[in-house]
This record gives structure tokens, C-alpha cells and sequence, in this order.
């Protein structure tokens, strides 16, 4: 049995969105931006190799609801290296999630925080996001020569953050009409096109 870890995010699928259709949703929403899509997804092999069991996922989700009644659900941009939610680094809040077959289909507002503000900068550049849960729990090996691995029963959901490369297979999201919606220092040195944007960003917003 692997011990005690926090999940995180692998490769990902491209997703384009369309500036035009993203400013307006912001003007149907009174600048608010709100995007909708797969939050997570169960009894399916994700992109690291691990499937999250139904059963564990509405536990965990049911939970979560009550984060979402509060408006404590919220989210960061890339995930940290913690299971705790840093506030300085909110860019989202999650305002429902819902079951569609085997999916989690949520709705999210992206906030006026500087973080998300680089997110919906993100999203008007056409960068390629997606979002990932991030949770903390042991997983079992299922299949060795297909490596794939199993969240066992101690999964804890922390929440979702967006981030450049999203382990679950379909996992972008997508601007959501309001008819539809429910009621630190620049980064010197950068590893990719998405690390390189917001370095830029987050000099631009300090000058």
C-alpha cells in the first residue's frame, strides 16, 4: 500500500476559447466570468494512470457541497504543494458540481483576485487550460503493465484548481452564459509557454 500523498495533475488535451465569446459572458454577467465543464470524472482511467471510484467521489462530493452553500469552495491557479487552499493564490470559486452520468460537471467564477485576473487573461490569450481536482489519499495498483492505480477509500477532496496540463481526460472549460449560470515577486525564469505568460503578466501588473 503506497502511503499517505497528494494527488496531482499530468499531460493534457488542447482546448481553444474564443476571446469574443468569453467577453461576452462577462458582459451577460455583469463582468463576472463564469466558465462551465467537467470538473472530474469517475470509473475512468485518468492521465496519470489513476481511476477514481464512484462511490468515493460522491462521498467526497457531498461533502464539498457544503463549501459550496458557504462560498468556501474556492480554487487556485496551478496546483500548490499543499492540501490547504493559500488565499493570497484564489483565482476561482466554484459555484456548483453535479453529477452527469459518470462526470462531475460544476460552474466556476473567475475572481477579481490577481491570480484571477491572470487567469481571465489566460483565457482571452487562448492558452489551453484545464482543471484538476487535487486531494489527498493512498492509491492501489490495479494493473501493473497498464500502470494504473486506484484511489482507495481514505481520498480526501481538497477542491479544483485550474492548471496548464489537467489529468482528467476532457477537463476544459468552457465560458458560461448568465441565461445558463446559477443564481508575490515576478516569476525570473520560466519552464513553458504558460509559466512564460504569467511571468509576463505578473510583471505588467507590478509596474
Amino acid at each position: 500500500m503506497n502511503k499517505k500523498l497528494l494527488l496531482s495533475p499530468a499531460d493534457y488535451l488542447p482546448f481553444i476559447i474564443s476571446p469574443k465569446v468569453i467577453l461576452e459572458s462577462m458582459n451577460k454577467n455583469n463582468g463576472r466570468l463564469i466558465v462551465a465543464g467537467i470538473l472530474q470524472r469517475a470509473n475512468a482511467k485518468n492521465q496519470n494512470g489513476r481511476i477514481y471510484p464512484r462511490n468515493i467521489l460522491e462521498r467526497e462530493l457531498k461533502k464539498y457541497q457544503t463549501l459550496i452553500k458557504e462560498r468556501r469552495s474556492m480554487g487556485e491557479l496551478d496546483h500548490p504543494d499543499s492540501a490547504i487552499v493559500n488565499l493570497q493564490n484564489v483565482s476561482h470559486l466554484i459555484l456548483s458540481a453535479d453529477w452527469d452520468g459518470d462526470d462531475i460537471v460544476g460552474q466556476i467564477e473567475v475572481l477579481n483576485t490577481p491570480s484571477g485576473k491572470i487567469l481571465k487573461e489566460l483565457f482571452l490569450a487562448n492558452v489551453r487550460l484545464g482543471i484538476s481536482s487535487r486531494g489527498l489519499g493512498s492509491v492501489s495498483e490495479l494493473n501493473e503493465e497498464e500502470d494504473t492505480l486506484q484511489v482507495e477509500d481514505d481520498f480526501e477532496l481538497v477542491g479544483w484548481d485550474f492548471v496548464s496540463n489537467p489529468s482528467t481526460h476532457g477537463a476544459f472549460m468552457t465560458p458560461k452564459q448568465l441565461s445558463e449560470s446559477v443564481g508575490e515577486s515576478p516569476i525570473v525564469a520560466c519552464r513553458n509557454k504558460v509559466e512564460c505568460l504569467i511571468r509576463d503578466i505578473l510583471i505588467e501588473l507590478g509596474n
